[in-house]
């Protein structure tokens, strides 16, 4: 499957870490005392642009952070691949996008997610609201194509020990985390990017996430052009030891990276 746009399209990997981040707090290890920039991790996101146009897949805890880093100055959508706090603990900060651009954040999530963040934001969503908080949209993501402006994403449905999660393909990049199995039918929707993002946790196995061995087996059957790991935790070494372990066509994802889409 190939997909033929006009547009360039820039993706920036706003954090790259796990649940916890990198470092963790009062870790002693050789992670997370190091001084390397590529080895402090925030929560995984990545910012995407187009046309003028600004979106994030997930809005995690380091939210603020991460759009201050980056300078984001609007934001056009936000996309929910699941319900995890490390993936929407940042919601409290879009405000500032509503004062700023005067109207509603437009929020892409299944019906699970939407509930769940009904939930855990429920003073959002109350008749009388207080000043100043988020204002959202809601839009329902299906596994289905999703066109968001003149942007296509097409949802790719992983599993997440047993919680569904949704990767998505844009143009011929392909951005997956949170998981650990992903089906021969959602495998044929990634088969041709160029590009493929996929979670590598730490070399041990874990109940819900590829370990790097399985993020490599995979990368290799799918075989893209060029491969990045992120949701990285400490466990898994120092960025600049980890690297040389890697076929020469998979790298390490950092905070920052900037790739640029045809």
């Amino acid at each position: 499957m190939r997909f033929i746009f006009k547009s360039k399209v820039k993706i920036t990997f706003l954090g790259t870490g796990t649940s916890q981040g990198v470092p963790i707090i009062a870790c002693p290890c050789i992670v997370c005392q190091s001084t390397d920039n590529r080895d402090k991790r925030l929560r995984s996101s990545i910012l995407i642009e187009d046309n003028h146009k600004t979106y994030i897949i997930d809005a995690g805890p380091d939210f603020r952070q991460q759009m201050l880093r980056e300078n984001v100055k609007t934001l056009d959508a936000v996309i929910l691949t699941h319900e995890h706090k490390d993936h929407t603990g940042g919601f409290d900060d879009i405000r500032a996008y509503n004062y700023i651009q005067q109207k509603e954040m437009d929020v892409y999530a299944s019906e699970r997610v939407q509930q769940a963040i009904r939930r855990d934001y429920a003073y959002i969503f109350t008749e009388f609201k207080y000043p100043g908080i988020p204002e959202i949209k809601f839009h329902l993501l299906k596994n289905e194509l999703t066109t968001i402006d003149r942007l296509d994403f097409l949802p790719i449905e992983v599993m997440h020990y047993r919680l569904p999660v949704f990767g998505f393909r844009i143009k011929d990049f392909t951005y997956i985390t949170d998981a650990n199995y992903i089906s021969e039918q959602e495998k044929q929707k990634i088969k041709g990017s160029e590009i493929i993002v996929v979670n590598a946790l730490r070399r041990e196995s874990h109940i819900s996430h590829f370990t790097f061995e399985q993020a490599i087996e995979l990368m290799k059957e799918l075989k893209p052009e060029r491969a990045y790991f992120t949701h990285i935790s400490h466990q898994l070494g120092l960025h600049h030891d980890v690297e040389k372990e890697l076929p020469s066509f998979i790298s390490l994802a950092y905070d920052g990276l900037k790739l640029d889409l045809e």
